[in-house]
């Protein structure tokens, strides 16, 4: 609601100055401002969020603001990966929200405005993939597409991994759900080349890649920035579609992270030429997503020792900021946008051991975030983990991630309003159904029915 009352319809909220963030009227924030499309990006994001939360009226409400008031064909350069996971995620699990609330005889009125919408930006999307390699380029402007005066975009060389690998959930399902399997397809060619240009020795992935000619200009590799959601993306392709071949290709990394960055309980970069050579020793933020993918993967023990880790510097910090864990978590970077992935792993674990620890865990997320971060118009970053001073920011995923696993790792199963053992997250947590595995898709192999419900149930291990 205070988004709603003082931000509408800006992308973001200020938290300190209770007004909406408006890229442009804005001081530059740099490549964080490329999230930013001027489409409502906070109410897209947190869609879905709405409605597991049960708030039917406000879903509603929601979704028929953004159908009545939302434009995507914006003059504006965006980021690709963010608009992907946050803007089309956001529009596929409100989507699918909608359609289940329609079945049960809710939202009658729903005429899949939210998928028209997610085409529309899908399309939007797509000339960032016209290059050699079919890696996307990393920016696009939504009414122009790449490579013209106009656009101001399309002469960058570089991506990295994640933002090149972090497509095909969100794409796979626009095409089962549209029965297009251009973008399917797409997003199946980037991971393709991705995965030929693994460095054969060590089976692991750079950060940078030049999206032209396929050369690693970062040949750092870890599980954090930069590569973190290809990673989980792999996994998840194959819960969501059932192609063998996306779990061979995890498997074939994990057992490579496992052997060369894993160093129990950290996780440390190496170089991928030399994985035996450490390319950093601190630790960034991101990573903290990985105890919950090792619990996909079925490998709890590491997940246990990371994710203890992790809370340890929690504890020590109020939050996770970025540290060097060979110094005592020294803190390296001290800023922490009230990031959710700690809370998203310390879910997954909950969920696949039962153990009422990770319920203590989740109240100190929450004592801490109402003590340290809240003001008056929302929760607002830390811009010094060790002062406690602020940064006038609330990103969308605070709402559409943190919120949610919270809410998660504290629900009955009486509070929920649907089986969410019928959906796969996205690196987002935008909630897409497993029934898309079956959807028809000439450009994917063919699928075993069901067996992907049954998959995704051996590996949480319910």
């Amino acid at each position: 609601m205070i988004q709603k009352d003082h931000a509408y319809p800006a992308d973001e909220l200020m938290p300190l100055t209770c007004r909406g963030r408006v890229r442009g009227l804005e001081p530059s924030r740099g490549d964080i401002d490329d999230a930013l499309g001027k489409f409502s990006l906070t109410l897209i994001d947190t869609l879905d969020t709405l409605a597991l939360l049960n708030k039917t009226v406000e879903f509603e409400e929601a979704v028929r603001r953004v159908v009545a008031d939302v434009r995507l064909d914006n003059d504006i350069v965006v980021s690709v990966f963010e608009t992907n996971i946050r803007v089309l995620g956001g529009l596929l699990g409100g989507h699918s929200m909608a359609v289940m609330l329609k079945e049960s005889g809710r939202m009658v009125w729903y005429q899949d405005e939210l998928l028209h919408m997610a085409k529309d930006l899908g399309l939007r999307l797509l000339p960032a993939f016209n290059t050699s390699s079919g890696l996307p380029y990393p920016r696009v402007n939504l009414r122009y597409g790449v490579r013209g005066p106009e656009t101001r975009t399309g002469t960058e060389t570089d991506t990295c991994t994640a933002c090149a690998g972090t497509i095909i959930l969100e794409f796979a399902a626009l095409s089962r759900f549209t029965g297009d399997p251009t973008f399917e397809a797409h997003a199946r060619r980037a991971l393709d080349f991705l995965w030929e240009k693994r460095q054969r020795n060590s089976n692991l992935v750079g950060t940078t890649i030049n999206i032209h000619s396929g050369e690693w200009v970062r040949r750092d590799s870890g599980v954090g920035a930069g590569i973190d959601s290809y990673y989980e993306y792999l996994m998840k392709a194959y819960i969501l579609l059932g192609d063998d071949r996306f779990l061979q290709r995890f498997n074939t990394h994990y057992a490579s992270i496992m052997k060369y960055i894993s160093q129990p309980p950290l996780l440390l970069d190496v170089h991928i030429h030399k994985p035996l050579l450490p390319a950093r020793t601190w630790m960034d933020s991101l990573l903290a997503f990985f105890p919950g993918l090792q619990v996909l993967k079925g490998d709890i023990r590491p997940a246990i020792e990371t994710h203890e880790m992790l809370y340890q510097v929690t504890k020590k910090h109020n939050f996770l900021p970025e540290v060097d864990p060979l110094f005592y978590f020294r803190v390296h970077w001290a800023q922490h946008p009230l990031r959710p992935e700690f809370a998203e792993s310390t879910y997954f674990l909950y969920k696949a051991t039962r153990d009422p620890y990770y319920l203590e865990v989740g109240r100190t997320i929450l004592e801490n975030l109402n003590r340290f971060a809240r003001v008056p118009c929302g929760f607002a970053a830390m811009k010094d983990v060790r002062t406690g001073s602020h940064e006038d920011r609330m990103d969308s995923f605070f709402l559409a991630e943190m919120f949610k696993y919270l809410f998660l790792l504290f629900a009955e199963e009486d509070d929920l309003p649907f089986n969410v053992e019928d959906y796969v997250f996205t690196t987002e947590a935008h909630l897409l159904p497993l029934s898309l595995s079956t959807a028809s898709n000439s450009q994917a192999p063919p699928l075993v029915n069901n067996m992907v419900l049954l998959k995704l149930k051996y590996l949480f291990m319910f």
